[in-house]
């Protein structure tokens, strides 16, 4: 075997290395992240209460355990009348802090919209932007947005475009119901495809059909 063969063989074990350990890692990371993220929901509990305190160590997880109780609690005190009238004085109070109401009511709108709706960010589409003839993936948010629509006297729809690499930051674009082509990719292959800048590109669905049809063990 000669040196260059040898090189594109290390090669090829070096890619297929980094692939197998690359996302295990990151998901390593990300999960580590959260779990110290929601372990300063502790420093709510009473230094005598903590783990530390309890066990003499610390246990890594307690506060994402910690942050469901009280989620769970919340959720049952909300569903009945003392605690949504509580809630009820509690956001009347927030609406007249100027600052405060605008960002509570945003997030509140955002959740209930996203958490309530079931078609909300389901529905894959591409519309031309930013400009005529370049294609940007996005997601269905509105099937309708009334004043629009009535303004320009037809049906319009509000497609959110994320950017690359992080789809937490994107763009709203209010466009003509005629102009947005619907995709039967799911909203995970198009998120991937988003994050990897196109690395990654799921199949059109047909040859996916057909990988999966072959796939399947002959009876």
């Amino acid at each position: 075997m000669n040196s260059g063969a040898r090189k594109r063989n290390l090669r090829r074990y070096l890619v297929a290395g980094v692939l197998v350990w690359l996302p295990i890692l990151a998901t390593l990371w990300v999960v580590v992240t959260l779990l110290h993220f929601m372990d300063l929901a502790l420093l709510l509990v009473p230094p005598a209460y903590r783990p530390e305190k309890l066990v003499g160590f610390s246990l890594p997880g307690a506060g994402a355990v910690l942050a469901l109780v009280v989620v769970l609690l919340t959720g049952l005190l909300v569903t009945n009348l003392i605690g949504r009238r509580l809630i009820v004085w509690g956001e009347e109070l927030l609406n007249r802090i100027p600052v405060v109401r605008t960002v509570y009511g945003s997030v509140k709108s955002l959740a209930e919209s996203v958490l309530s709706q079931s078609n909300s960010f389901r529905k894959v589409v591409m519309v031309e932007y930013p400009r005529a003839g370049a294609w940007s993936i996005g997601f269905l948010t509105a099937e309708d947005v009334p004043e629009v629509s009535e303004k320009m006297r037809e049906p319009h729809v509000a497609v959110y475009i994320s950017s690359a690499l992080n789809a937490t930051a994107g763009y709203l674009v209010v466009v003509p119901r005629r102009q947005v082509v619907e995709l039967e990719m799911s909203v995970d292959e198009a998120m991937k495809m988003i994050i990897t800048c196109g690395v990654v590109v799921p199949p059109a669905p047909h040859a996916q059909a057909a990988k999966t049809a072959l796939a399947k063990p002959a009876a």
